[in-house]
Order: structure tokens, then C-alpha cells, then sequence
């Protein structure tokens, strides 16, 4: 009898190993991706465009690139084969960061392009491993807490690395930047070599899981525009809504010491770890109990309604912030944020295609979706700094500035989540197959 045969027999230990799995690989997958936020990249910034905005610009780009890409190759990937093609994305990635690491500036710009671009297919090769199951919702919050505490503990491992090159290796702070992403992404090539082995014995949906969720399956190119003409309306809206929520989340999470300096915060190194953690325990309590739900229709639009809470949170935060302290502003907004880019990911499109029993997968509408997300937000990093910060290059002027975004952001998407939960309440009830075969 394999592991997997093991797995299968014990639903408890299955779901556990899952769990563990799917989240310890997309938190290392986070340490080739954003330890380099946390250095300042000063020293190369000239004229009107900012040196470090250029960089995750590079990297977004990248990102989008390959969110592209993923929509038909995540879409139709056989299952056998995501842990090998996971590995060569890694490989890829930490091989780019090599080459930042030695290019000189400004050309190792494109090596962060290179970094993003493998990167951005791994979320949906582990997702393929939990979709289709009775507690799909459960385990990929699990998943999602991975990138909500990785983005706080990546800067983390990013400064305390910047400060080893600087101070114990005695390379100058230029030096350590361009080095510092690479030290790190060595620090978790075995680790997410073990997780995505634990990956890989993950036993398919059973019987029970297809009844209740349906079979997922890979896609055809026909599939793929037969699901987006079919639900248009309301994968539009919801489009709409991750878009923005995808632009402000990043705005945070990548600019997080800007943000908190601006504030008149003093920022220590395990500040972004403490404040992700009190933002992932109420986020994934509270979308990863939608599992619970049985109903495919109810738990869609329950998501929906925890998606337009999330919106008001953020509201909520904006109106008091003067009585916060900069940390606990900084968990409300994350917490507002992430109540909709979590649902997303958890419920939405799991429950759409159980109800409907169309021929797919998540990863398709997922990839859709961050497409969308992350092109706004490459677009939104690459305006002159003069426009993003109102001319000034204070912190103070990035925080006000961002609170004006949030603003905007959070009453377009209040509107298009009211208009998502509208369409899908009036969803035709009776299933509809899709075969394209």
C-alpha cells in the first residue's frame, strides 16, 4: 500500500496532509518572490521614476505574463504533471534571481521580470490539488493563508538578510540588495522540494466529493469560451471587484514600510509578521467556514456577502483611523482586503462550478481573473511617481495618497459586488453540463 492509498482511508489525516502541504509550498514559493521588497533600492532611483516601484513593476509584469499563460495552460494541465512542472518553476525563478544578483543595474530589471514570470503558475498547480473536494473551501483557505502571512514574513527574511550582508559580510547596502533576494530563495530550495513531494501523494476527489462538488476536469479551448460566454455578466462584476481589491492588497502589502513611515510608525523587522497573522486569523476563520455551507447557491452568495463586508471594513478603518494605532490600521485594511481576494479563491468559483456542474476547473476562472488583477496593478506601478504621490516623494504623501485609492476602490467595489450577488441569485437553478467532447 503507497501513501497515497494511506491518504485515501482516513479522511482526517488526508485533509491535514493537504493542508500542510498546500500551504508550506506556497509559503516558500513567497521567499523566491518578495524578500526583495524589503530593501529601498534608493540608490539607483533618478529623475521621476521611482527605483523600487520599477522593480516590483518588473516583477508584476511578469506575474501578469504568466497569468496569462496559465489561463489555458493551468486550465488544462493533467494532474500527473504539476508537481514536475512546480519544481521547474522554482528552478526558473531562483535561476532569475541569480541574475539580479549579477547584472549591474538598471538592466538586472529584466532578470525580476524573469523571476515573476515562472512564478505566477504555481498557485494554480497547487490549487489543482484541492478543488472538487466537500472542503475545498477549508483547505484553500489554508492556502491562502499562506501568501497572506508569507508577504510579512518574506520582508522580514529580506531585512534580516540585508542586514547579515551588510553587517557581518561587509558588502555595501547596494551590494546586499542585489545579492539579498538570492540568499534567501536559497534558504527554501529543499523545503519546497519536500512540500511539493507531499503535493504529489495528495489522492484524487472520491465518489462522494464528485457528487457533491462535481468532477473537475481539464479544459478545452471551446470550454474555456463556452464558462466566459455563458456567466459573462457576472464573472465581469466579479472581475471588476478582484481587480481592485488585487491593486489596493498590493499597494499594502509591497509598500507596507512606506505606508507605516508615513504614519510616523518605527518599524521592526517582525511587525510585518505579526501584523499578517492577526490578518489571516479572522480572514481564513471566516471564509474557510463557508466549507460548512451545503447548499452550492447559498454558500456562493454567502461569499459574496463576506466579500461586500470586507468592503466596509475598510471604510470602517478610514473613518477611525486617527484613533488607531498605524499597526492595527494596517490589520483592519489588510483584514477589509483580504475578505474578498480570499473569497475568491475559496468559495466563488468552487461553488460556481458546483452548482452549474460546468466542465472545468478553478484554476481557469482564477487565472481569468488575476489577469485582470495584476495588468491594473503593473499599470498602476509604472505611473510617474510625481502622479502616484501628488509630486512629493514623502511617505507621509504615499499614505495619504493610499487612503485616497482605498476610497475609490472600495465604492466601485461595493457596486460590482452588489451586482455579482444579483446575477448569481437569479442563476437558473437547474444544472447545465458543458461537453465539448
Amino acid at each position: 500500500m503507497n501513501l497515497s492509498q494511506v491518504l485515501s482511508r482516513s479522511r482526517w489525516l488526508l485533509n491535514f496532509w493537504a493542508l500542510t502541504a498546500a500551504f508550506s509550498t506556497y509559503f516558500f514559493m513567497y521567499m523566491f518572490r518578495k524578500p526583495f521588497t524589503a530593501a529601498a533600492f534608493e540608490t539607483g532611483a533618478s529623475g521621476d521614476w521611482d527605483s523600487k516601484a520599477v522593480l516590483v513593476a518588473a516583477q508584476v509584469i511578469g506575474y501578469f505574463c504568466s497569468k496569462l499563460i496559465g489561463i489555458r495552460v493551468i486550465s488544462q494541465m493533467p494532474a500527473n504533471k504539476r508537481a514536475i512542472v512546480l519544481l521547474g518553476l522554482i528552478g526558473a525563478a531562483q535561476a532569475a534571481l541569480l541574475l539580479f544578483a549579477v547584472v549591474p543595474r538598471p538592466w538586472n530589471i529584466v532578470a525580476i521580470f524573469l523571476n515573476g514570470l515562472p512564478l505566477g503558475m504555481v498557485f494554480g498547480l497547487v490549487l489543482g490539488f484541492l478543488e472538487g473536494r466537500r472542503l475545498t473551501e477549508a483547505l484553500v483557505a489554508g492556502l491562502c493563508a499562506s501568501f497572506i502571512l508569507a508577504g510579512g514574513f518574506a520582508k522580514s527574511i529580506g531585512q534580516w538578510t540585508l542586514t547579515f550582508l551588510v553587517e557581518d559580510l561587509s558588502l555595501t547596502l547596494r551590494q546586499a540588495e542585489q545579492w539579498m533576494p538570492f540568499l534567501a530563495g536559497c534558504l527554501f530550495l529543499v523545503p519546497i522540494a519536500v512540500s511539493t513531494w507531499m503535493l504529489a501523494q495528495i489522492p484524487p476527489p472520491d465518489e462522494r466529493d464528485t457528487e457533491s462538488r462535481s468532477e473537475r476536469s481539464a479544459m478545452t479551448g471551446v470550454d474555456r469560451r463556452q464558462m466566459l460566454q455563458r456567466y459573462g455578466l457576472g464573472l465581469a462584476a466579479i472581475a471588476v471587484l478582484y481587480l481592485l481589491v488585487t491593486v489596493l492588497r498590493s499597494l499594502r502589502d509591497d509598500f507596507a514600510p512606506q505606508i507605516l513611515n508615513g504614519m510616523g510608525a518605527n518599524v521592526a523587522a517582525s511587525d510585518y509578521s505579526w501584523i499578517d497573522s492577526q490578518v489571516a486569523a479572522f480572514v481564513l476563520v471566516v471564509n474557510g467556514l463557508t466549507a460548512w455551507i451545503v447548499g452550492n447557491r447559498a454558500a456562493l452568495l454567502i461569499s459574496l456577502a463576506i466579500s461586500l463586508s470586507g468592503v466596509g471594513l475598510i471604510a470602517a478603518a478610514l473613518l477611525v483611523s486617527e484613533q488607531l494605532t498605524p499597526l492595527w490600521f494596517m490589520v483592519l485594511i489588510g483584514a477589509g482586503l483580504y475578505l474578498p481576494y480570499v473569497a475568491v479563491h475559496t468559495t466563488v468559483f468552487e461553488r460556481l462550478i458546483a452548482l452549474t456542474r460546468n466542465r472545468g476547473n478553478m484554476g481557469f476562472l482564477m487565472y481569468v481573473v488575476d489577469s485582470v488583477g495584476y495588468l491594473a496593478y503593473g499599470v498602476v506601478l509604472l505611473v510617474p511617481k510625481s502622479a502616484l504621490i501628488g509630486g512629493q516623494t514623502a511617505d507621509n504623501a504615499f499614505y495619504e495618497n493610499f487612503r485616497w485609492y482605498c476610497w475609490v476602490g472600495l465604492s466601485v467595489s461595493a457596486v460590482a459586488c452588489l451586482l455579482s450577488m444579483l446575477y448569481f441569485a437569479n442563476l437558473r437553478a437547474e444544472p447545465q453540463v458543458m461537453n465539448s467532447r
